[in-house]
């Protein structure tokens, strides 16, 4: 550690100080944390950063590193520069560190204190690299390299890193017989011109490890290199108040061999929204503009995050009293961090058509709204909701979303006959209540004809190994793994190896014709590899995350499934959960739905972990959930912002207005016109959402956004406003046709209903609601000066299904 980078931990950490005492003064501190919680040193080379961070009754944290009282239980085996732990001699201690009248202890411990380890080229020199952006894309590690010399992108192949440093263009690059003027180095520090500029002094640390990498003989790495499992980021969270304030993050990683080390000078630092919370290269987050961020640390193939607050200092705030389920809880923890006051409830109206639209893709009729309406119990909301659950409209809408995953549509590959079938069979497993994990365990196993047992269609839809194993793991955990297929994810942990190795699960399905020439059989043939893309390597069937299972005498698919569904796999259930949780918010905790990465987390982290587990604890009936989103008080807020709240979109603090997906949109205009549409292969009164084939479309359809089916991305169904989809409402065959030919108005008037009665029925059939005696007013006036009472009438009815409240849910 040189003597430049401690006194940068010590400056940060007395301006911290600063800040520290004086809102210690303002409001009292609750705990103080000390990370990380335990310190091993075992090489004379190693040294442990610590930070100490106290958290006040308001939730605000403060870096008190340097304020703090630190002291040793026993002296001669570490000693402190700062807040640096390094050894001495092998032994066992105590760090003791106290302030505001807290006091936490951590374990210390040395061994092979007098050890000098080798520099290694794999632990040692690649950092460096990727600290000084070396192998980045827009320098060396882009595809053709920069300046004649080539790095892989972020290291994913430190084999041909090693060959293309010490072996291309000998005793330029590399000089052993005078390892000062290597051009490495030079150009590094700049003392010979370098296209990237001076990426560090020759004082640095990065400086001395390259030179004593050089001085003893820039050798390789003998023996297996211990592997990097993983890193952490400490603190995991920061609630900085006050322009300025700051918060130092250290970065810590385990590797397979047992040991640990300090990589905080090693690491990359990153943060996703610097106008709030900024992070220099050292790991020094300061304070800006009100909002959250989450910083991130990239070291070897990991990257790791926190979650970062920035408050305005002295902000006038009173906590709200949280009333609701679990949901509200943890969306009133986060709100509350935020200091932000939520929306009030919506009207029962905003209630009845809200619930009505996300759970059957439908409108309330006017005996429902009347019923509601008239309902005076506490839990009529509770029971709408359990209503709505049983009908079969939730079953189809939720049977459609699946089949726009599974991409369901006829090919010339898939007959008509082969994406009805399967569209049959999906529908027949929610209508039914089979329990998702099961459901997805029977799709990725299935074996036998496209006939007789249609999940097997879905091998037929993507026949390419990588595709296949690419799909699985975007639809199913939300991963989108397809950088790793050339390279190291640069935002994200997964690397080649991972890549390929779960491409394996995949590479030995069979496939074969039958006596029909529509019917395909899908089948284990027990042979097949993939090969990894550098060096051509058989890769072994391995877990995204995990280990290479026993795969002896077994489909590979039938042992990835099980592994997919169990529930300790991190990454299905909460992603199922999110997925629904978006459908009834607009916006999902981790969005978009099907990128969860390190470098896109959650904007709750506690509540997307939460809503996975009791996906689980259902076992997997997400009735349940649904139940549990819409009685919470997060789903039935008002759409109206407040002042706290309106430059918030992703906590939940009001209600999103949502454009009502195309699919349903059509059902909803057709129920409210009581015109039917007719779709191809479908009888006449069939629903939009009911289509089965993803190839069955019209003009309407394909205006607003639906799903193509052509990808599994959740982009695929659009629900962005366009000039085409209004000028469709305007002048289109969708309202003035329909309110034409559906008759409503005509047998109103026939039925000589007052004008003031048939807007009402306009209004609840469209909008769930009376219109407000100023609406009503206007209507009236217009109305008065139509000579065609009916066209008059009609005219209304355009009008409403042309307003933005028909169009959205709200």
């Amino acid at each position: 550690m040189t003597r430049n980078a401690v006194a940068h931990w010590m400056l940060s950490g007395l301006v911290i100080c600063l800040a520290a005492t004086t809102a210690q003064a303002e409001t009292a501190i609750r705990e103080i944390n000390v990370y990380p919680s335990s310190i091993e040193l075992l090489t004379s080379r190693d040294a442990q950063r610590y930070v100490v961070v106290a958290t006040r009754d308001d939730d605000v944290t403060l870096d008190v590193t340097a304020q703090a009282t630190a002291s040793l239980a026993s002296e001669g085996s570490v000693k402190r520069e700062g807040n640096l732990v390094l050894p001495v001699a092998d032994g066992e201690t105590t760090l003791k560190i106290e302030y505001a009248g807290h006091k936490v202890e951590i374990p210390v411990k040395v061994a092979q204190a007098t050890e000098e380890r080798p520099v290694s080229f794999h632990l040692d020199v690649m950092p460096v690299f990727m600290r000084a952006g070396c192998n980045t894309g827009s320098c060396h590690g882009a595809a053709r390299g920069k300046d004649g010399f080539r790095l892989s992108l972020f290291g994913f192949d430190p084999d041909g890193d090693y060959f293309r440093t010490t072996r291309e263009q000998a005793t330029r690059r590399v000089n052993l017989a005078d390892p000062q003027s290597s051009l490495l180095l030079e150009k590094a520090i700049g003392s010979v011109p370098h296209t990237g500029g001076k990426l560090f002094e020759k004082d640095s640390d990065y400086y001395a490890t390259l030179l004593r990498w050089l001085e003893t003989g820039a050798k390789p790495d003998e023996g297996e290199v211990p592997r990097c499992d993983k890193i952490e980021i400490y603190p995991p969270k920061a609630v900085l108040e006050g322009e300025g304030a700051q918060q130092s993050f250290i970065v810590k990683a385990f590797y397979a061999d047992g040991t640990t080390r300090d990589v905080t000078n090693l690491a990359v630092f990153m943060s996703n929204n610097d106008n709030s919370a900024p992070i220099d290269k050292n790991g020094l987050c300061t304070a800006s503009k009100r909002g959250e961020a989450f910083v991130m640390a990239r070291f070897d193939t990991h990257t790791v995050g926190s979650q970062v607050i920035v408050l305005p200092k002295d902000l006038k705030y009173e906590k709200p009293q949280v009333v609701g389920n679990y949901i509200d809880e943890l969306v009133g923890s986060k709100l509350h961090k935020l200091r932000i006051t939520p929306s009030e409830i919506c009207t029962d109206e905003e209630f009845l058509r809200r619930a009505t639209v996300d759970i059957t893709g439908l409108l309330p009729t006017e005996e429902e709204y009347n019923v509601f309406m008239a309902d005076t119990s506490a839990d009529k909301r509770a029971k709408l909701v359990d209503r709505l659950l049983e009908r079969k409209e939730f079953s189809e809408i939720w049977a459609m979303r699946w089949a726009e995953l599974l991409m369901i549509k006829s090919t010339n590959r898939v007959s008509d006959k082969s994406a009805f079938l399967y569209y049959s069979w999906l529908t027949e497993q929610i209508s039914n209540d089979v329990p998702l994990d099961q459901m997805v365990r029977d799709l990725l196993s299935a074996s036998g004809g496209t006939f007789s047992n249609p999940p097997t269609n879905y091998y037929e839809i993507e026949t390419d190994t990588l595709k296949t194993a690419e799909n699985v793991a975007q639809v199913f955990m939300g991963l989108r793994t397809q950088c790793a297929q050339c390279h190291n994810h640069p935002f994200d942990r997964w690397t080649m190896d991972d890549y390929y190795g779960f491409a394996a699960f995949f590479a030995q399905i069979g496939r074969k014709n039958t006596e029909d020439y529509r019917e395909r059989i899908i089948y284990n043939r027990g042979g097949g590899d993939v090969r990894h893309l550098v060096g051509n390597k058989v890769m072994e069937p391995k877990f995204l995350g995990g280990v290479e299972p026993d795969m002896k005498g077994r489909d590979r698919r039938e042992v990835l499934a099980e592994w997919l569904t169990a529930p300790e796999n991190p990454y299905f259930a909460s992603s199922v959960a999110n997925r629904i949780w978006a459908s009834f918010f607009g916006v999902g905790i981790v969005d978009p739905v099907d990128d969860v990465r390190v470098s896109n987390p959650a904007s709750n982290p506690e509540l997307y972990t939460t809503l996975g587990n009791k996906l689980v604890e259902y076992n997997y009936d997400f009735k349940k959930l649904v139940r549990d989103i819409c009685a919470s008080k997060a789903y039935q807020r008002t759409t109206v912002p407040n002042d706290s709240n309106k430059s918030d979109t992703k906590n939940f603090a009001y209600a999103q207005v949502r454009r009502i997906p195309a699919e349903q949109l059509l059902d909803c205009i057709s129920q409210a016109t009581n015109h039917d549409e007719k779709f191809r292969g479908l009888p006449l009164g069939s629903r939009a959402v009911q289509i089965a084939d993803g190839k069955t479309s019209n003009y309407f359809l394909t205006t607003f956004g639906r799903s193509e089916r052509e990808t599994v991305c959740s982009c695929e169904a659009a629900t962005s406003p366009t000039l085409s989809q209004a000028l469709h409402m305007l002048n289109g065959s969708a309202t003035q046709d329909k309110i034409a030919r559906g008759k409503l108005v005509e047998d109103w008037v026939k039925e000589e209903l007052t004008n003031d009665q048939i807007i009402d029925k306009i209004y609840i059939r469209c909008l769930a609601r009376k219109p407000t005696a100023e609406e009503r007013e206007k209507l009236t006036a217009v109305l008065k000066e139509e000579e065609n009472r009916q066209r008059g009438l009609e005219d209304v009815f355009w009008a409403v299904l042309n307003s933005r409240e028909f169009m959205f849910n709200h």
